[in-house]
């Protein structure tokens, strides 16, 4: 007998107010992160919340979009929506900033590494549902989660219950990143647009330390790169470079025209030959047609992706960070800005350490010298944040003033190199720092 997944399908089609009345008050729900959150769900979600259907719910995710700052994230509903953040965007930032005015808490931050998220949300958390967005069924039954596998393959399977929006938009993925439509307890259509992200251009102080890192990388090398401006450029500088591969969480537009123009071909890589890895993926509407029933598009959960044994496996990875300060010492804060939490430790550590382990392997982290306009170092003898990247494990940093390779220094000497790289005008104060 032939499975009839178009039946089954239709059977759990509703619209988005029906698929979420099986949510209750108290519940713990999880949503996809970044371009994975479904907008017709979570506006659903908050309407429940408006109308007094539904309280004291509890939100667990990383890196919010602005329809989820539209909806289930607005303001006025966060004394019934709590929100566990593992990653904060402008979006956190501004409702942390309205709250501070009135004098409220409305953002329980919870550091977690990106790899240990999909142990958090199906070991220590009891989800009653997560809600993500899918790409659309083929004629086996089959979604995958497109741009975002992260947490969202783990939690999908441990919630109690799934809901899915299937947007046509959302691009058909390979790798580990199916699920089947059995799987699903319902289904909501939702033919939008998927959020972009378009960074930055490129400073020229960007510029200069672009030029500085992509001089680091050798032919061959297998990359990670980080969100940003600074990361797109050095790919900008890489074009020329041959044989490179990707094993990266995040997958750009930056890293994809690496390998539209040759310069990555994963044919010296040990695992996953010939495919680019990557766990999430964020760009523009060109990026995403890219990574459409792309073969060499290889999707992994996080947990597999950024595990430092497995980044290790493969020679000469090179991964590409940005950090906010950096002490004397070579660690790193790369995460907590003027007194509080900025965005999240992220997979740094975790990719500092697969290169670390990786045979010819280099981290590389960046950072423009000064802020605010110049006014202040980003090389500091104290960090004012948490610890990120620990100095036992800081390889190389570099500024618009150079690059240093910590490893095999001293104290002092680690010390007397970054001054080296810091800005001319905080060298003399740094020294005396160091006394």
């Amino acid at each position: 007998m032939v499975r009839d997944v178009t039946a089954e399908y239709r059977s759990r089609l509703v619209s988005a107010d029906v698929a979420v009345e099986g949510i209750a008050s108290g519940a713990q729900v999880a949503m996809g992160m970044a371009i994975g959150q479904p907008p017709a769900l979570l506006a659903a979600l908050a309407a429940r919340v408006e109308a007094g259907a539904l309280a004291d719910l509890h939100l667990w995710y990383f890196h919010s979009m602005a329809h989820a700052g539209k909806t289930i994230l607005r303001y006025d509903l966060l004394d019934r929506v709590r929100p566990h953040c593992m990653f904060m965007t402008e979006i956190e930032r501004g409702l942390i900033k309205q709250a501070a005015a009135d004098g409220r808490d409305v953002i329980d931050f919870m550091p977690c590494a990106f790899s240990e998220s999909p142990r958090l949300l199906s070991q220590r958390i009891e989800l009653d549902a997560f809600v993500a967005t899918v790409s659309p069924m083929d004629s086996h039954g089959w979604f995958t989660f497109g741009t975002n596998n992260d947490y969202a393959t783990t939690a999908a399977r441990s919630a109690k219950r799934l809901v899915v929006e299937v947007n046509p938009n959302m691009p058909r993925v390979f790798g580990e990143s199916l699920l089947h439509v059995s799987e699903v307890d319902a289904i909501v259509e939702n033919d939008v647009p998927l959020a972009e992200h378009v960074p930055r251009p490129a400073s020229p102080e960007d510029e200069v330390i672009a030029g500085t890192i992509a001089g680091l990388i050798d032919d061959g090398a297998c990359l990670q790169m980080g969100i940003g401006s600074l990361p797109n450029a050095v790919c900008a500088k890489l074009s020329g470079h041959r044989h490179l591969g990707i094993h990266t969480e995040l997958m750009t537009p930056g890293l994809a025209a690496l390998i539209e123009c040759g310069a990555v071909t994963n044919q010296r890589k040990t695992t996953y030959r010939g495919r680019s890895v990557f766990t999430f993926a964020m760009g523009d509407r060109a990026f995403y047609d890219l990574l459409h029933d792309n073969p060499s598009m290889h999707s992994a959960p996080v947990h597999i992706v950024n595990d430092p044994r497995h980044i290790a496996k493969n020679d000469n990875v090179v991964s590409v960070n940005a950090t906010i300060q950096v002490d004397l010492g070579g660690a790193c804060n790369s995460e907590h800005l003027l007194g509080r939490q900025y965005s999240g430790s992220g997979g740094q550590l975790d990719f500092v350490r697969g290169a670390a382990g990786s045979k010819g392997g280099k981290s590389i982290i960046a950072c423009h010298s000064t802020a605010k306009g110049g006014a202040v170092s980003r090389i500091v003898p104290v960090l004012e944040g948490p610890v990120t990247t620990p100095r036992n494990d800081t390889h190389i940093i570099v500024t618009e003033y150079g690059a240093v390779d910590l490893k095999g220094k001293s104290l002092r000497q680690r010390a007397e190199a970054l001054i080296g790289i810091a800005h001319p005008k905080f060298r003399d104060d740094l020294a005396r720092a160091l006394g």
